[in-house]
């Protein structure tokens, strides 16, 4: 069953505000229209229903192939209770071989060099709440808010008011010998770090930089000098990020350089310029104030940003990786708290999630509007974001799962713009949104509640693409390995296509820049895309698949040379092709034949 969800523009839509869905104009009706969407969601979805349990619940499963399921390690489930706080999995981060799971408790890092079998190889006790790790070549930072985190690590905790022994802030550990982390630095912040944000500048490579999201409340001057709760004062601790220098040669000098104010109003000066929080009318939901920050993400290549800033959706010009500043921003009327973003690769366009509840509460149920608690996605003009879609979780959940949209990274299908997403006990939702108006949901995975009784929060905190295979991090219960299979959305070559793309570190609030070379799993993943859509003449389809044939069986120079003259004639006609409209077609499908052509010719060149 495809599952797709319509762009609401109603009359009268203008850049920078969103258009209010007509069930939210129409109050007296919304929870009717909420609920009818919500019940055509569920028809026949096997994700509706799911047994409860803990590490034995049902499943449902979609374009995936569940391959490993570790529960967490020792030290890192409460034993007195296992769903108890302060326990809780958190984001994951990738170097080499290993994948780096956070943990209120400090952090865990798996061998996935075979990831049909990881393996837990070290565990960090470090508490400090949140526990969101990102790494740089040797260097590995871990966000900390918690009152009670201290700066050596203890377990014991701070009970003091103010003491000079709390951390609130990134801690900076060396993993050369990443079985052994050790703590090198600790920079401490006003309001602690919630996320963090790794960044170089191409111009310097000797330093990189942290953007700290902090959103706590801010510590007392007292405990650290310069910290300042106040709105009204001019050097307030709110309305701001901070980003640190860390020293590749000398992490322990790493330090805050500057102090961004994100949301000025470029016309008053007002440094709490943005969104000052509250409903956006009748039947709209009642968003954060824009005081802080809660994710940004960097796309270096592009020398862009996308802030999620808790009543606003923000671009950043990042040019200068020390003095980011603000370049557009939006609201929307059914967002209730700016959360994360993601870009496409070719950045035109970019998706914000909503995290409508806290991530705490249930909100993909049949009744919850399917604009709230989402993503909403923008296409980039000319550095404006354009609102053009929304897309959540199809399958409606119970009033047991905590549910809402979260932490996910993009799947490198060449042709394509698809991302896979961890919806906390809705499981992971893949989606392809090439098209924004109408992002169709391609693969998925789902447990049932872990309480059918009562809310146990559990689920994916984030579901993260890499090299190959997909990661999955779950509150509760571990750590998961998925992989795709071909389905009526994906095919084997689209998924030969992007396990090509290697890297050597992934971080979540870090994009790099996907290029593929020229392979025949290339252009067979874009043959197949543009068979999928009848958009390519069938004569063509035969000669390219023909020319692809060849080359994985030519034997001789001269019937490489041969081969190649083929590919270059291919690649001219498709050329051709790409410039003449065709009823019917996809905006995308002229793109697909170039690239088709610009593989061929790539791989003709090979070839000689």
């Amino acid at each position: 069953m495809t599952r797709r969800m319509k762009a609401l523009s109603p009359p009268g839509f203008t850049r920078g505000i969103l258009p209010i869905p007509f069930c939210l104009i129409l109050t007296a009706a919304c929870s009717l229209v909420g609920a009818t969407a919500g019940a055509a969601q569920d028809t026949g979805d096997p994700r509706v229903g799911l047994a409860a349990g803990w590490h034995d619940a049902a499943s449902a499963i979609s374009g995936l192939e569940l391959l490993a399921s570790l529960p967490k390690g020792v030290g890192f489930v409460n034993p007195d209770s296992a769903f108890a706080g302060g326990y809780t999995n958190s984001d994951i981060a990738f170097t080499a071989g290993y994948a780096i799971q956070g943990n209120y408790r400090g952090f865990q890092i798996y061998d996935i060099e075979d990831p049909a079998n990881p393996t837990l190889r070290v565990g960090v006790v470090c508490p400090g709440g949140q526990g969101d790790p990102s790494v740089y070549g040797n260097l590995l930072f871990i966000s900390v808010q918690d009152r009670a985190a201290r700066i050596d690590c203890g377990t014991e905790g701070v009970a003091d008011s103010i003491s000079t022994e709390r951390f609130r802030g990134v801690r900076i550990f060396d993993i050369s010998d990443i079985r052994s982390p050790r703590q090198v630095a600790a920079v401490q912040t006003c309001r602690g770090s919630h996320t963090h944000t790794v960044v170089e500048d191409p111009r310097d490579d000797e330093n990189v930089y942290i953007y700290v999201q902090g959103t706590s409340g801010v510590r007392p001057r007292e405990e650290l000098e310069g910290c300042s709760g106040l709105a009204e004062d001019p050097n307030t601790s709110l309305f701001r990020i901070e980003v640190i220098r860390v020293p590749l040669a000398r992490p322990q000098d790493a330090a805050v350089v500057s102090e961004p104010r994100l949301f000025t109003n470029e016309q008053t000066g007002d440094i709490a310029g943005l969104w000052g929080g509250g409903d956006h009318g009748p039947g709209t939901q009642s968003t954060s104030a824009t005081n802080r920050c809660h994710d940004i993400t960097v796309y270096p290549a592009i020398g862009l940003a996308a802030g999620a800033c808790s009543g606003n959706g923000i671009l950043l010009d990042i040019s200068d990786p020390a003095n980011p500043y603000r370049i557009d921003e939006v609201v929307d009327p059914g967002f209730a708290y700016w959360h994360s973003a993601t870009f496409s690769n070719d950045g035109t366009k970019v998706i914000f999630t909503d995290e409508w509840g806290g991530g705490g509460q249930p909100r993909c149920q049949a009744t919850d509007p399917p604009t709230w608690g989402a993503n909403a996605i923008f296409e980039i003009v000319g550095r404006k974001m354009l609102f053009a879609g929304y897309y959540k979780l199809p399958a409606a959940q119970t009033a047991e799962e905590n549910c809402v949209a979260h932490n996910g990274s993009l799947i490198p299908v060449p042709g394509r713009d698809i991302k896979v997403q961890g919806w906390y006990q809705g499981g992971l939702s893949a989606f392809d949104f090439t098209d924004p108006a109408t992002p169709v949901e391609i693969a998925y995975f789902d447990r049932g509640p872990i309480s059918n009784e009562e809310m146990v929060s559990g689920g994916y905190w984030s579901t993260y693409w890499y090299n190959g295979f997909i990661y999955a991090g779950e509150l509760s219960r571990g750590f998961d390995v998925f992989r795709l299979v071909p389905s009526q959305y994906l095919t084997q070559n689209e998924i030969d296509a992007a396990a090509q793309i290697r890297m050597t570190e992934f971080n979540a609030q870090h994009q790099p820049k996907i290029v593929w070379e020229p392979t025949v799993a290339v252009a067979r993943a874009y043959l197949d895309q543009l068979m999928r859509n009848n958009a390519i003449r069938a004569d063509r389809a035969v000669s390219v698949s023909g020319a692809l044939d060849r080359i994985e069986g030519v034997r001789s120079e001269a019937e490489r040379a041969e081969v190649g003259t083929q590919l270059e004639q291919t690649a001219l006609n498709l050329d051709t092709d790409s410039r003449v409209a065709v009823a019917g077609e996809r905006p995308t499908d002229r793109s697909r034949l170039r690239s088709l052509a610009a593989t061929l010719r790539g791989l003709a060149g090979s070839m000689r």
